[in-house]
C-alpha cells in the first residue's frame, strides 16, 4: 500500500509513523516462512524443506524515507520490494552437469522517494512503480571446466556488468550503474526493475581475467506504454561487453578447477582489486534531443552507445584482524549525449569494514555521484526556456549493520546538490533506514 505525508509534517513524525510497521512486516514474513524468527546460526536450509536440487530464497528490502530539507517538498514515504527466488541445480535434478537455472519474482510496493527530492539519479535503488513481475528467469550452462559460461533468458546485466564490490554498499542508484547507461535507450537497459530477454557469454582465459559479452532486446519486456513485448519491430538489440581484471588472493590455495570458475553463483568470494573496461551499443534508431531537420522533425540517429571504466582497490587491511579493511572505488562513464540526457558520470567512494571494535562485519561508506548533462539536453532545455545547471551531485554517507544471518539495518544520509539539475529546486537532505530480511 502506498503511503505519503503532507510536507507540513516534520521528518521525526514521518519516521515515527514508518518504523512501527517494521515489526509487523518481520512477523508477517516469519509467518509466511512457517515459524518463529530464525536464530543466528540457523540457515534457511534448516527450516525450509525443498526437493534435492531446488533451493528457495526470500529477500525483503524496505526503507522508511524522509526528506529532511529542500527538494521538491518535505515529507516522507515507505518503499519496499520482495524477491521470491528459486535456484535450480540441473545436475542434481536432471543429470545435466555444470548447469543451473534461476527464477526471481519481484513485488514492488510503496512510495517513490525521488518524488520528494526531485533528483534525477535516484536516492533509492529499490524504489520503482508498484508492480508484481518476473524479474529474472534464466538458464546457465558452463563448459571447459567452468572456464566458459553461457546464459540465456530474462537477465539483469548489472548482476555482472558495471559492477563493483565496494560500491555495492551505497543506496543511490548511480553507484550500481551510472546514469549515462542506466538512463539510455528507450526505457533503459536490462536492469532493475525492468529486464530484457537475451544471452550472455563469459570466458576466463586466465585466473584473474574475465571477458563478458551480452546481446539483449533493446527494450525491456515492460514497455513505457504499459504493454509487454519481446524483440518487437524497432526494438533493435543492446550489445554489452566488458573485460575485467581481478585479484583474489584467497583463490591461490584452491585447486585450479576452483580458481577458474565463473558465471552467476560462481561463489568465488571477495576480491582485493578489480579493474574493468566496458562498452554498450543500441542498434535501434533514436531522436536527437535538440537538433531538427528542415521540416521541424528531430534528426534521427542510427545506433547509440557509450563506454565505462571501473576500479576497486583494497587500500588497507589490519594485519591482526583481516576482516578490518578500507577499500576505495572509482567508476566513470561516457554516454551518447545526442540522444540521452547524461553525457558523463563519475562516481567515487571509500568503504571501511570493521571500523569499530566488536563490530567486525559493519560497513561505513562515503561516496560521491556526479552526473553531467549532455550538451544536446542543455540546448533543448534552453530552447524551451527552462533554466538548467550542468550537473547533479549527490554525497552519500551510509552505515550497514548486520544484526544476524538474516537481518541487517542500514541508516543512510544523502545530500543532493541541484536536484534534477534544476536551479529552482533547493539542495536536498534525505534520510532512509534500509531494512533487509533474507532467508
Amino acid at each position: 500500500m502506498r503511503t505519503s505525508w503532507s510536507c507540513r509534517w516534520g521528518w521525526i513524525r514521518v519516521l515515527r509513523s514508518c518504523i512501527p510497521t517494521v515489526p509487523y512486516t518481520v512477523a508477517l514474513l516469519g509467518f509466511v516462512i512457517g515459524g518463529p524468527a530464525i536464530a543466528d546460526e540457523t540457515s534457511a536450509a534448516d527450516t525450509v524443506s525443498a526437493p534435492r536440487g531446488l533451493k528457495p530464497g526470500l529477500v525483503y528490502d524496505s526503507a522508511p524515507f524522509a526528506n529532511l530539507r529542500g527538494g521538491v517538498h518535505g515529507g516522507g514515504t515507505y518503499t519496499s520490494n520482495l524477491n521470491l527466488q528459486l535456484n535450480i541445480d540441473a545436475a542434481a535434478l536432471f543429470g545435466w552437469p555444470d548447469a543451473i537455472a534461476y527464477l526471481d519474482a519481484l513485488w514492488l510496493q510503496g512510495g517513490l522517494p525521488s518524488n520528494f527530492i526531485g533528483d534525477a539519479q535516484g536516492v533509492s535503488n529499490i524504489s520503482a512503480p508498484n508492480a508484481v513481475k518476473v524479474y529474472e528467469a534464466w538458464v546457465q550452462k558452463n563448459f571447459l571446466g567452468n572456464r566458459v559460461s553461457l546464459l540465456a533468458g530474462l537477465y539483469d546485466l548489472n548482476s555482472e556488468f558495471y559492477r563493483l564490490q565496494s560500491a555495492g554498499l551505497f543506496l543511490n542508484s548511480s553507484f550500481g550503474i551510472g546514469p549515462e547507461f542506466s538512463q539510455s535507450g528507450v526505457a533503459g537497459p536490462s536492469i532493475f526493475p525492468s529486464t530484457s530477454v537475451g544471452m550472455r557469454i563469459a570466458f576466463k582465459p586466465a585466473e584473474g581475467v574475465v571477458i563478458r559479452a551480452a546481446v539483449l532486446d533493446g527494450v525491456p519486456i515492460d514497455r513505457p506504454n504499459g504493454s509487454h513485448g519481446v524483440f518487437e519491430g524497432g526494438d533493435g538489440a543492446l550489445i554489452v561487453s566488458e573485460v575485467a581484471f581481478l585479484d583474489r588472493p584467497q583463490l591461490r590455495t584452491r585447486p585450479t578447477s576452483g580458481r577458474l570458475r565463473l558465471g552467476r553463483q560462481a561463489m568465488l568470494g571477495e576480491y582485493d582489486a578489480k579493474v574493468a573496461v566496458g562498452g554498450w551499443y543500441y542498434s535501434a534508431t533514436f531522436d536527437d534531443l535538440s537538433e531538427t531537420q528542415p521540416n521541424g522533425h528531430a534528426v534521427r540517429h542510427r545506433g547509440s552507445g557509450g563506454f565505462y571504466v571501473l576500479a576497486d582497490q583494497l587500500l588497507y587491511r589490519d594485519p591482526d584482524q583481516s576482516a578490518r579493511k578500507l577499500t576505495g572505488f572509482v567508476q566513470a562513464g561516457l554516454g551518447d549525449d545526442r540522444v540521452d540526457r547524461f553525457g558523463a558520470y563519475l562516481g567515487t567512494g571509500l568503504t571501511a569494514v570493521g571500523l569499530f571494535e566488536g563490530r567486525a562485519s559493519d560497513e561505513l561508506g562515503l561516496g560521491l555521484a556526479y552526473a553531467r548533462n549532455g550538451s544536446h539536453y542543455v540546448s533543448a532545455q534552453l530552447i524551451q526556456g527552462s533554466p538548467v545547471a550542468k550537473s547533479e551531485k549527490t554525497i552519500e554517507l551510509s552505515y550497514l549493520i548486520p544484526l544476524n544471518a538474516w537481518l541487517a539495518l542500514q541508516p543512510d544520509l544523502q545530500y543532493v546538490i541541484t536536484p534534477n539539475t534544476t536551479p529552482a529546486i533547493p539542495n536536498a537532505l534525505a534520510f532512509q533506514l534500509r531494512i533487509e530480511i533474507s532467508f
